[in-house]
């Protein structure tokens, strides 16, 4: 384990704060000279690929014999931020637990695949088995989107993301999409009711329709891992001074989603919430457009990858492992949107965003272990 403890400590105390989560973050660049740098030294077909400036993916390949199956590994290498943390990039090991920004999520994961992947070198396979260190994960994941673009290069037959699920399974998780309302007044002096409508105002009218839209949806849950899809109000704006009838309100809404939902049924959803309030306030003007989204992912229980992983890592535990869903989303939608079968599996551990994280070491020696072992069995 000693291999193992040293590669995850290297790699925590190296700053990789998202730059798009916050501003002058230092970015991923030196993650990628470190992993690129490992796999040239491990003898392993190391590219390097510029997802964005000065944002590197790298991508690291165990080239079989030929004639089998291909298996990517996936982990991504930024971090949120660190503010309130104590000594973020300086890993402290206690009580068999890593504590460090990064530590569970997810440079504990992404250790694990380095070490499956140089073992797999080992291993006479007849498929390549590949690693892919990704950026951006944490905010617009232009890393497998980048990786994506150019899925010719790698085109495996499976991935195996090893975000931290506690060692359990992770099949399905849910998606968003964020909503922009928007209500329409009448400017007018304070002093003039009879001239001015209210934005601000009418926006009410909506909020309580959206409170009840996401009540309801949450009292009738409809997937069997993932419960319902929800929505929240997230930032509300309008209004120009306190003397004024506000001519315009603007209020922006994740929409949590669930496989099957898109962009377009979200946003039809929402426009049935405004002409329902219209249709009972001649005044009411409103528009609802959606600005960005992420599809939700799920992959079967019986599937065969679904499957082999199952069996893998319970023999490896010796206890059985669960299939579970997980509310937040990950980078499979992506790889599941190409067409591409993809499980998740990773370490235990907490304080992922938190201002204390850490990932239980053992935990991330056994996702070593299950990861080469399904990289032998996927691959052989």
């Amino acid at each position: 384990m000693t291999e193992l403890l040293n590669l995850l400590t290297d790699l925590v105390a190296i700053d990789s704060v998202n730059p798009d989560l916050v501003p002058g973050g230092a970015g991923e660049a030196r993650m990628a000279d470190y992993i690129a740098a490992w796999g040239r030294a491990n003898n392993l077909e190391t590219h390097v690929q510029e997802a964005g400036a000065g944002r590197p993916n790298v991508v690291m390949i165990a080239r079989g014999r030929g004639g089998g199956r291909s298996l990517m590994l996936n982990a991504h290498t930024d971090t949120v931020g660190v503010e309130g943390m104590d000594g973020p990039f300086t890993p402290a090991v206690r009580d068999g637990r890593v504590y460090g920004r990064g530590a569970f999520d997810m440079k504990s994961g992404l250790a694990a695949c380095m070490l499956a992947l140089k073992a797999a070198r080992e291993l006479n396979l007849a498929g390549d088995v590949m690693l892919s260190a990704v950026v951006d994960e944490e905010y617009g994941s232009i890393g497998t989107e980048a990786l994506l673009a150019e899925w010719e290069r790698w085109a495996a037959d499976a991935v195996l993301i090893a975000e931290p699920t506690g060692l359990e399974i992770s099949i399905a998780h849910r998606g968003f999409v964020w909503l922009e309302f928007e209500t329409f007044g009448v400017a007018a002096h304070g002093s003039l009711p009879n001239l001015g409508v209210d934005a601000i105002a009418k926006m009410g009218a909506v909020l309580v329709a959206l409170d009840a839209h996401d009540r309801q949806m949450r009292a009738a849950p409809s997937h069997d891992l993932l419960g319902s899809g929800s929505l929240h109000a997230s930032t509300i704006s309008g209004g120009e001074e306190i003397s004024m009838y506000p001519a315009h309100c603007k209020l922006l809404v994740e929409r949590r989603t669930l496989p099957g939902d898109t962009a377009a049924s979200v946003a039809a959803e929402a426009q049935a919430i405004l002409d329902e309030i219209a249709a009972a306030d001649p005044d009411f003007k409103a528009q609802v457009c959606a600005t960005f989204a992420r599809g939700a992912y799920s992959i079967a229980a019986d599937h065969p990858l679904t499957q082999l992983l199952k069996r893998t890592a319970e023999t490896r535990l010796g206890a059985s492992v669960p299939l579970v869903g997980s509310a937040w989303w990950m980078d499979s939608a992506l790889f599941g949107e190409k067409g591409v079968p993809t499980v998740v599996l990773g370490p235990a551990g907490a304080g992922a965003h938190a201002r204390e994280e850490w990932v239980d070491l053992a935990s991330v020696e056994q996702c070593r272990a299950i990861y080469t072992d399904l990289i032998a069995a996927f691959c052989r």
